[in-house]
């Protein structure tokens, strides 16, 4: 498998190596025998069913009729990033959220990225995403996207080394935290001799940190706000983290019929009454959030709605709008936002993008579908896409026509090698690509839990990483610096102990 290798570098004139932050890791892989490492997959299957860790596939049907369900392939190897690694990364995902959080509040203000020329402005303001119900709204912190999963792949550059680069911005309503945090219970339960020996950041603490970052964008004068998280109900994919995340974090999980709008205020009906409603972490799109202000034949939102937060009654994370910056034919403009608005060079690149609304870039797509990856501006979930060294020419054929009959609506980048890292599966350990969605909350400061959700390709040469086309997810270690190496002690010292024992405490807590 061509491209980086996560864990193994080769070099010239010498065999293969194991990376320095792998080499802990590699020889204790070494001495699992595949029997126990089937045994302990299955385990990890059982108690992930148990339970109820899955997710509904649309238009999919069983024997009987019912759509079905899925468990997302847990694989047992974790994905390892060195601390200084992620240092970099973590700088260059709070330098691109802000700047995003920055482009939303202008374009619902006074749009002066589009006034000077960087962003044209049929690409805002004609963009499907666009809500004009936005424009004026005063938000507080004027944070729009409160909780952004941006993914990241690495590939190998010019220069022949592994760089990182951001593939997608997903600021509507991000998912797949919660597989983030069930990965570590189960590593942690399956293999707790391994966090003995690795100073793995924790990650346990990501509710407490998304329940600070919504209380923190509550409306002014609200010391002690509620938080409710509203949800499309049951048969929504991502119902399970809903309801988890609800959880977690000792919130209220609510549907459209549990709140009602009275006088410009939302309240959650409750056996004592209706209680006040302050913050909205809503998993419900935006088409679907209010009958009132958009669809009148959603059954999922709150009639009102609109009114009690344009009025600053009450606030939704994420915001109204936040689609029109994470759509893909935004995407390429995303380093000018943080040269315009931070006056900063990007610290993550992006790939390189063509456009189809530009004509010379559409010649070049057009001419070379047989070797780059076209995205539909609006697909999401690995469909609309055309990866073209891996399509028929009857697949070829087709996304020409749909390139040609609608331009704008499509982009297309290079095939980039994603960086693969060794995957367990039915044939034993073997390299699988990935990629890595950090999870970036924003109330009055950014902060990020370390790591985040990497999804693994699991059929053999598949650069699609998505569950819903038979993707997988595994652990996301990020190495911190053993206090061995601060003072000299040795690993086991007592210092470290302690800090192991309450990761694994915040991890057992239900």
């Amino acid at each position: 498998m061509n491209g980086f290798d996560e864990m193994y570098a080769s070099l010239p004139g010498t065999p293969e190596t194991v990376r320095p932050h792998y080499r802990d890791y590699a020889a204790w892989l070494a001495q699992r025998s595949p029997q126990d490492m089937n045994l302990r997959r299955e385990e990890a299957e059982l108690i992930f069913r148990q339970v109820g860790i899955t997710f509904a596939v649309y238009g999919e049907k069983d024997e009987t009729g019912a759509g079905t369900e899925r468990l997302i392939p847990f694989d047992l190897i974790p994905r390892i990033i060195p601390s200084h690694e992620w240092a970099s990364m973590e700088r260059g995902l709070v330098q691109r959220v802000t700047a995003l959080n920055r482009f939303l509040h202008d374009v619902y203000h006074g749009q002066e990225i589009i006034r000077a020329g960087i962003v044209p402005a049929d690409l805002v303001l004609q963009n499907s995403q666009y809500r004009p119900v936005m424009q004026g709204v005063n938000l507080p912190n004027q944070v729009y996207s409160h909780i952004s999963g941006i993914d990241i792949v690495r590939a190998l550059n010019a220069q022949g080394d592994g760089e990182y680069y951001v593939l997608e911005d997903n600021l509507r309503v991000p998912s797949g935290v919660s597989y983030m945090l069930e990965n570590r219970k189960m590593s942690m339960r399956l293999f707790p001799d391994l966090f003995g020996h690795h100073a793995v950041a924790p990650v346990a603490h990501y509710p407490d940190l998304l329940l600070d970052s919504l209380r923190a964008c509550a409306p002014d004068n609200t010391p002690d706000p509620t938080v409710v998280v509203l949800t499309p109900g049951i048969y929504n994919s991502a119902y399970f983290e809903h309801a988890f995340l609800a959880q977690q974090m000792g919130v209220e999980l609510v549907q459209g019929q549990d709140l009602v709008v009275k006088d410009d205020f939302v309240y959650m009906r409750t056996t004592r009454g209706l209680q006040r409603v302050d913050v909205i972490y809503r998993r419900v799109d935006d088409d679907f959030l209010d009958p009132e202000a958009f669809r009148a034949d959603s059954s999922l939102g709150v009639l009102g709605l609109m009114r009690a937060y344009r009025a600053g009654h009450v606030n939704i994370c994420n915001a109204v709008g936040t689609g029109v910056a994470d759509d893909k034919s935004v995407y390429p403009y995303v380093p000018d936002m943080v040269r315009f608005y931070l006056g900063e060079e990007p610290i993550l690149s992006n790939v390189p993008t063509f456009m189809g609304r530009r004509p010379d870039e559409l010649q070049y797509i057009l001419a070379h579908l047989d070797e780059l990856v076209v995205k539909e501006v609006h697909g999401a979930g690995g469909y609309g896409m055309l990866i073209g060294p891996m399509a028929t020419k009857a697949e070829i054929a087709h996304f020409r026509e749909a390139v040609q009959a609608n331009p704008a609506g499509y982009i297309a980048q290079p095939t980039l090698s994603l960086s693969s890292c060794p995957t367990f599966v039915e044939s034993g350990v073997a390299p699988r690509h990935i990629d890595l969605r950090p999870f970036v909350l924003t109330g009055r400061d950014v902060q990020i839990a370390p790591g985040g959700l990497t999804r693994v390709a699991l059929k053999e040469g598949s650069l699609v990483v998505n569950s819903s086309q038979g993707g997988g997810t595994k652990d996301t270690w990020v190495l911190e610096e053993w206090p061995a190496q601060k003072s000299g002690q040795t690993r086991t010292d007592v210092e470290w102990q302690m800090l192991l024992q309450q990761q694994q405490q915040k991890l057992q807590q239900p």
